[in-house]
């Protein structure tokens, strides 16, 4: 689903060795450490800036091989002193084979490792949990740019909508206190569908925050375009020409 999904930090230093431990014991890899970004396949984190405050209340659940995963991730996270935010085990109220175990980061944010029958193999992000001050008006945006992405709505309350593409899901969950700054980037197979996505949610009255166009600063080739969401969280739509 996710081409990356990037996060703004505090301390990049001290996330950075939030991420490496706990993420380690996933097996998930650093696979680049630069100097705007450190990834993990398709999740990275940067330096916040005063144009690109931290991310808040984001929830992020990494994939895990195996239930022993899913301990060793928040055994190795709680020895560090990293605090809790619930203890591996079932959750029922997902799937009947979900298994999960919690942890903040160290902005507060709720890092995850899950396992269950049908986990992504192929990347390091399972799903995430955005909450929004209104789930109906965040519900027709991703709408509008799933048509372009790939993704579409699976289920749908007025608490909750969730999108589901080819591997993982995001989901948008009502709450008074929304998440801020995360950034979105989902993957076109050509320019022209960055053009669409951009074209079409700037139609519909979205804001822009980057016209269609190819961005060398990240690699030659990167050709993206970004919208806002209701939220405010950028939201992008990115082909590589590798």
């Amino acid at each position: 689903m996710f081409d990356h999904v990037t996060i703004r930090v505090a301390d990049r230093a001290g996330s950075e060795r939030f991420y490496e431990l706990v993420l380690s014991a996933l097996g998930i890899k650093l696979t680049s450490l630069g100097e705007q970004y450190a990834e993990w396949d398709d999740f990275s984190l940067a330096e916040a800036t005063g144009t690109r405050p931290v991310t808040r209340r984001l929830h992020i659940g990494f994939t895990a091989p195996t239930r022993a995963h899913v301990d060793a991730f928040w055994r190795v996270g709680r020895a560090a002193g990293y605090r809790d935010d619930g203890e591996p085990g079932p959750r029922p109220q997902y799937t009947p084979d979900y298994y999960g175990g919690f942890l903040l980061d160290p902005d507060g944010n709720s890092a995850e490792a899950v396992h269950h029958e049908s986990v992504r193999r192929d990347g390091a992000i399972d799903h995430l949990w955005i909450r929004v001050r209104d789930v109906a008006a965040s519900k027709r945006f991703y709408e509008a740019a799933g048509v372009h992405a790939g993704f579409r709505l699976g289920s749908d309350s007025p608490e909750r909508a969730q999108f589901r593409g080819a591997g993982g899901s995001f989901s948008v969950v009502a709450g008074e206190d929304p998440t801020e700054n995360v950034h979105l980037a989902f993957g076109a197979g050509d320019d022209a569908t960055v053009r669409r996505f951009h074209r079409a949610l700037v139609d519909a009255g979205y804001r822009d925050e980057g016209a269609p166009g190819e961005r060398a600063v990240y690699h030659p080739g990167y050709y993206g375009a970004y919208v806002l969401d209701p939220d405010g969280n950028n939201v992008e739509m990115v082909h590589h020409h590798r």
